[in-house]
């Protein structure tokens, strides 16, 4: 049964309260409400791993989480980059998401605890995540895997972040990842319904839980200069090359400002020769992933995603191919 038009309203009013925040001056405040909403209610007999993975001269957090019931894949690995703008949210706020992954997809998830903006701006998050990918590419074998079994998943500003780690491993000659997952991904620099080129920000720009005011105030936090703003590895969709690029799994939400942007990098990366799958979810808002009691969109979402995973095993790519199922 898909969100009704009231329930969608129902779930946007519980963020409203925040839209009149200023999240340039009282981004702390919000990340206290974003933790507030989104408690750790983890199962006492549910026990993650925490580790440290080392990047420069500093170590970044990691939880892993290991599927506790007869759905397993073995040795299959998603490596997990959390929303939130690139500045709230963190492995706390997003370990119920991350043990519903692990259930509904039977595989290991390792979730990535990469520095916040606007204390650590770009390109600081990206180089903790570009740092754990490569570490467990290289590494696989430690977490009972292969580097093949190794995905990519991200939602929103996780979803640029897996994107532009990709990038990032294909111009460094690190080991590219197999597949990514990009769920309602952040992929372009203009989000000004004047200016935006995609229709979805002026048509889901205002009055939802994500508006186009607030991304334009989510990049600014994370940028470091105006410069960012052209560069590939801050707004994927500028990249004028997408060759060399993983397998991908594209899922936007109807009434998501982001979801024209994040279709149009699924079908740029298909058009440069990645096997793209894009499906857009009926009825639902940016940010579904995390929505408790596996509501409609959730479920269609984990379906796709499961029938992503089982094609990438039972049909190694031999060519480009583009699946806009439900766009």
């Amino acid at each position: 049964m898909a969100l009704s038009k009231p329930m969608r309203y129902a779930i946007a009013a519980l963020t409203r309260g925040t839209e009149k925040v200023d999240i340039k001056e009282k981004y702390e405040l919000v990340r206290q409400l974003t933790r507030a909403t989104h408690p750790q209610l983890l199962k006492p007999s549910y026990r993650p791993w925490d580790h440290t993975i080392q990047c420069g001269d500093h170590e970044v957090p990691v939880r892993i989480f290991t599927p506790d019931g007869e759905k397993r894949r073995p040795g299959s690995l998603l490596l997990f980059f959390h929303g939130g703008g690139w500045v709230t949210g963190d492995i706390d706020s997003y370990s119920d998401s991350c043990i519903m992954m692990t259930r509904m997809t039977g595989c290991s998830v390792v979730s990535v605890d990469y520095r916040l903006a606007p204390e650590y701006r770009f390109p600081a998050g990206l180089e903790d995540c570009y740092a754990a990918a490569q570490m467990i590419l290289q590494n696989a074998d430690t977490f009972g895997s292969f580097p093949e079994q190794v995905t990519l998943i991200g939602d929103s500003a996780g979803g640029n972040l897996a994107a532009a780690v990709s990038l990032l491993a294909r111009e460094r000659g690190g080991i590219i990842p197999s597949r990514q997952i990009l769920l309602y991904p952040s992929t372009y620099n203009d989000h000004n319904p004047e200016t935006s080129p995609f229709e979805s920000v002026r048509s889901n720009g205002q009055g939802n839980m994500l508006t186009a005011q607030r991304i334009e105030d989510y990049m600014a936090l994370y940028r470091s200069n105006e410069a960012d703003l052209q560069n590939p590895y801050f707004a994927p969709l500028l990249a004028q090359n997408l060759s060399a690029q993983p397998e991908t799994l594209v899922l936007t939400a109807e009434f998501d400002p982001l979801r024209d942007e994040g279709e149009e990098y699924g079908r740029r990366l298909a058009h440069a020769g990645s096997r793209t799958f894009i499906y857009r979810v009926p009825d639902c808002l940016h940010g579904f992933i995390s929505l408790p009691g596996l509501p409609a969109p959730v479920r269609e979402a984990y379906r796709h995603i499961n029938e992503f995973l089982d094609r990438a095993k039972a049909e190694p790519p031999t060519k480009s191919a583009v699946d806009t199922g439900d766009c």
